[in-house]
């Protein structure tokens, strides 16, 4: 049977998924409803009584009371409102609130018009369970008439049979948010553990397995396609066992998107293939929230760098927060139109302004400055890449040191309530020339920060350094690239068996900036727990697993020997330096050497003269003497550092 059906059938569906009837219909069809119950009330009760009781007066008075209740009723508590398909139990207090108010309004007339008697009272009892049968079961029925229809469109598609992974609350609720679906269906649950025969939950079998046998009998016997995980923990937690499983039986592994990857208001889930993000990543971070929207809310912010990885997510969290207007400084043409289009698509109303510009041009972040006095500037342009900065020391200083004292001399200039400098962990210890121009930089920040805390310079602007690693699917990152060299069938190339790096995702790496931007008193460098170091070299083989592939044999693994300035082993801070706790677990306090204020003007200028004059022995020797815990590994510039020993 077709995969495809005709575009009638893709319109039937899309009709039944997205239309609904119309609240003024289901108003009207509520109200006969509610009469017709009445009527059979009063005349059920006659056949039953006699006619002794009976007469047109109170027929009228009855009638009038419960079409005037009702009509009231059901405006008050917009019953006709209720999305009938999505019917709920709040949903049916709603209905019952109208039955009771209903009775209680038509037992009044009668009493006040004199025709009350235990008869009427009978009526009364009996309209209000009819009426409340009837409003309700119209629904089910149509709920019921929806399902099967739907369900006999749907069964056109050959969807692919899939299970839900445990169950957990989410992962019950899973097959629910897929029952529309028109690329999988649900057959059961499995479980990683021993479960009861013939376990039914929701109506679905649940399956355990505890061995690949019991793995490979389930999906062979139900022809499963698929595994859904309800949880990125879920998926963490059978890294080892059933991913590689599913891998080697061509199975899909999927999993159901995070809250901020869903469509607002969409009721439907549409699973997506597991990453090696979702493998890597850890619980949830809890920050603050309330208090960071009050210290954002009504603020001018500007980012630099706003079109990368790190800038271009600030941004995107920045926009929740209340802000009164963004700022979005970079020097990337095709990537600041990509940002814009993308705030523009789906911040409606977003006041934001973006600027082409380079750190390194005072007068253009004059303009800026000047232009929109930003209360808060996010700090993110940077040369980043270890091996090519090794190469161009000269850029990698006017852009990370020249650059950030511009910034920053600008933020004092105009008054900037805070300023956030987004650093490395390659800036403690460095071994490169990208790690070296972060720590100058931080070294430039914090003693401007500390020289306005001592009353050495007027000012009011408070500085904040947060160091974190490796950010997972940053632009130019290790994992982009082993994804294309997958793509092409190989080899993956990894520069050491033994080398490892912390990864956090850039959602929680931002969230974190916020959480220190918020909390900070000013002039502090912050180190974030990035969690345990993870193997490149794993890392590659479970990229290559995931893509269905076994590594060394489908896809090899080529070592390429460290690059310039690249470590074996990443360090978050320094072996000389001491933390202290902060106000959140997974950030800490770095306390760091103090420079002389005098001493960090005088040699930035000498860094930038260097640079400028494109004379790299001297530059970095200076580097070096700067910062004595800068020393090269597999560079050319070792040589230095045996000359400044001698």
């Amino acid at each position: 049977m077709s995969k495809n059906p005709p575009r009638i059938v893709h319109r039937i569906i899309a009709f039944f998924k997205d239309t609904y009837l119309r609240g003024e219909l289901i108003f009207a069809i509520d109200i006969l409803l509610s009469l017709l119950a009445s009527l059979i009330a009063i005349f059920g009760v006659k056949a039953l009584a006699g006619t002794s009781f009976y007469s047109t007066r109170l027929l009228a008075v009855y009638l009038t009371a419960a079409v005037v209740s009702s009509v009231a009723l059901f405006l008050l508590l917009r019953t006709f409102r209720i999305i009938i398909r999505h019917l709920g139990a709040q949903d049916v207090e709603r209905f019952v609130g109208v039955v009771l108010g209903k009775g209680i309004v038509v037992l009044l007339a009668l009493v006040v018009f004199g025709r009350y008697s235990k008869w009427a009272l009978l009526i009364v009892v009996l309209d209000m369970l009819l009426t409340v049968v009837f409003l309700l079961g119209i629904r089910v029925t149509m709920i019921l008439a929806y399902g099967r229809l739907n369900k006999q469109i749907l069964d056109l598609y050959n969807k692919e049979p899939i299970l839900v992974y445990d169950t957990t609350n989410k992962s019950v609720a899973t097959p629910t948010r897929l029952r529309n679906s028109t690329h999988y269906e649900v057959v059961g649950f499995l479980t990683p553990y021993k479960a009861e025969d013939r376990l039914i939950i929701e109506g679905l079998p649940v399956y355990s397995f505890e061995k690949r046998e019991q793995f490979e009998r389930i999906v062979s016997r139900y022809g499963v396609k698929a595994i859904l995980f309800a949880r990125d923990s879920d998926a963490r937690q059978e890294i080892d066992r059933l991913l590689p499983y599913c891998s080697s039986h061509d199975i899909k592994t999927l999993i159901v998107p995070n809250v901020d990857e869903m469509v607002e208001g969409e009721p439907l889930i549409h699973p997506r293939p597991v990453k090696i993000e979702d493998l890597l990543g850890r619980q949830e971070i809890v920050i603050s929230l309330d208090e960071i929207k009050a210290n954002f809310r009504d603020k001018v912010v500007m980012v630099t760098g706003a079109a990368g990885s790190i800038g271009s997510e600030l941004v995107r969290q920045l926009v929740g927060f209340g802000i009164k207007k963004l700022v979005l400084y970079d020097n990337g043409e095709t990537a600041m139109h990509n940002l814009r289009l993308e705030l523009e698509d789906n911040f409606k109303g977003l006041d934001f302004v973006p600027l082409i510009g380079d750190v390194r041009h005072p007068e253009r972040l004059d303009y800026a400055f000047r232009t929109w006095h930003p209360q808060i500037v996010f700090h993110a342009a940077a040369y980043k890449h270890v091996p090519l900065m090794e190469e161009n020391p000269c850029e990698a200083v006017l852009v990370n040191v020249y650059g950030t004292q511009n910034v920053a001399d600008k933020c004092v200039e105009y008054g900037v309530e805070k300023m956030v400098m987004i650093s490395t962990d390659k800036a403690v210890n460095p071994t490169s020339i990208m790690g070296c121009t972060k720590r100058l930089a931080e070294i430039y920040v914090q003693s401007l920060g500390l020289a306005i805390e001592n009353g050495e310079k007027e000012g009011k602007t408070k500085f904040v350094t947060t160091r974190f690693g490796n950010v997972l699917g940053s632009n130019g990152s290790v994992i982009p690239r082993f994804r294309e060299q997958i793509a092409k069938g190989g080899p993956v190339t990894v520069t050491h068996p033994e080398i490892n790096r912390f990864f956090m995702t850039i959602p929680e790496a931002c969230r974190l900036v916020m959480e220190a931007a918020t909390m900070s008193t000013g002039n502090q460098i912050f180190a974030f727990d990035m969690g345990e170091p993870v193997k490149i070299d794993q890392l590659a083989r479970r990229m290559i697993t995931l893509a269905g592939f076994t590594p060394d044999k489908d896809i090899k693994i080529e070592y390429t020997g460290l690059k310039p300035g690249e470590k074996l082993y990443e360090e978050v801070l320094a072996t000389e330096e001491n933390t202290l706790p902060a106000f959140h677990e997974r950030i800490r306090i770095a306390k760091v050497r103090k420079h002389e204020r005098a001493d960090v003007e005088r040699d930035t200028r000498q860094l930038e003269r260097l640079a400028r004059n494109v004379n790299i022995p001297e530059l970095v020797r200076l580097m070096k003497q700067i910062v004595p815990e800068f020393i090269s590994q597999n560079s050319r510039y070792q040589e230095l550092d045996k000359e400044l020993r001698q």
